[in-house]
């Protein structure tokens, strides 16, 4: 049986259906109740709690673990949650970890990422980690703009970045639960291109067949924005990427066609699975 921690997120949920569809017994975890596929376990649990995944944990052989926003706040225990898993008998863990742990090692998000990181390569359980840079789903975040006014509003319009398909980083992350040679890898996501928040809304509004204005947020407006959804740190750390990314975070991983034997989905793709969101 597999655990996977934020089961209903943009990388849980595929993941989840990846799993089952490979014929895995799945454990879903979530903050709240919420519908899985036919046949997934569900717990509810808070990670910021780590005892509570005590339930999901029982009979596990792995966990995928992503970290909620409150876990990236000082102060926060995520490696609790590694000793939590491997005296329950868990053997294997995939880390979502960040490209910025890398890129950015002494933002005060990374600093803990890398701890945790760390922390499970000195477990003694079997490995693997998965470092990628931003999501292609986080223009979900303007889904209501678009629906709206048909308006998008961010930061830094015409600095891009590679933006990752989270169905991949799912695949990635399904292949590295279920196959022993990714055991001990390091994986940097990203996707196949460099891309503006100015050039994702416009590939929303090609989808549309309708016409999407463009608003350029202050740092600080997009910071306070971004605050009521993750600590300010963590903020900080990402605005600082988006706002100039360095070469390494514009460079293109080959990691998910080494992994999947095919190339990251484009934005485009991504935007065309999911333009219910946008009408």
């Amino acid at each position: 049986m597999i655990v996977v921690t934020g089961a209903t997120g943009n990388v849980g949920r595929p993941l989840t259906q990846a799993l089952t569809k490979a014929g895995e017994q799945v454990t879903a975890v979530s903050r709240h109740a919420a519908a899985v596929p036919d046949g997934v376990r569900h717990v509810a649990a808070d990670l910021a709690e780590p005892a509570g995944l005590t339930p999901a944990l029982d009979g596990a052989k792995a966990l995928f673990l992503l970290l909620s926003g409150d876990l990236h706040a000082p102060g926060a225990r995520p490696a609790d949650i590694i000793g939590l898993a491997e005296a329950s008998g868990v053997r294997r863990i995939v880390l979502l970890s960040s490209q910025g742990v890398a890129t950015r090692p002494l933002g005060p998000s990374r600093v803990a990422m890398r701890a945790l990181e760390d922390a499970l390569r000195e477990s003694g359980l079997d490995w693997a980690v998965l470092r990628p840079g931003g999501f292609a789903s986080n223009a979900l975040a303007w889904a209501e703009s678009v629906r709206t006014q048909r308006a998008v509003a961010a930061p830094f319009g015409d600095v891009g970045v590679p933006v990752v398909d989270p169905a991949d980083i799912a695949e990635v992350a399904a292949a590295c639960l279920l196959d022993d040679r990714h055991t001990g890898g390091v994986y940097e996501l990203t996707g196949p291109e460099v891309i503006t928040p100015r050039q994702q809304a416009e590939a929303i509004a090609a989808a549309l067949g309708s016409p999407v204005r463009f608003h350029e947020l202050t740092r600080d407006e997009a910071k306070a924005a971004m605050t009521r959804f993750v600590p300010a740190e963590l903020a900080d750390d990402t605005l600082d990427i988006i706002a100039a990314p360095n070469p390494a975070e514009l460079r293109i991983s080959q990691d998910v066609e080494r992994v999947l034997g095919r190339a990251p989905r484009p934005f485009n793709d991504w935007v065309a699975r999911n333009i219910a969101a946008f009408r």
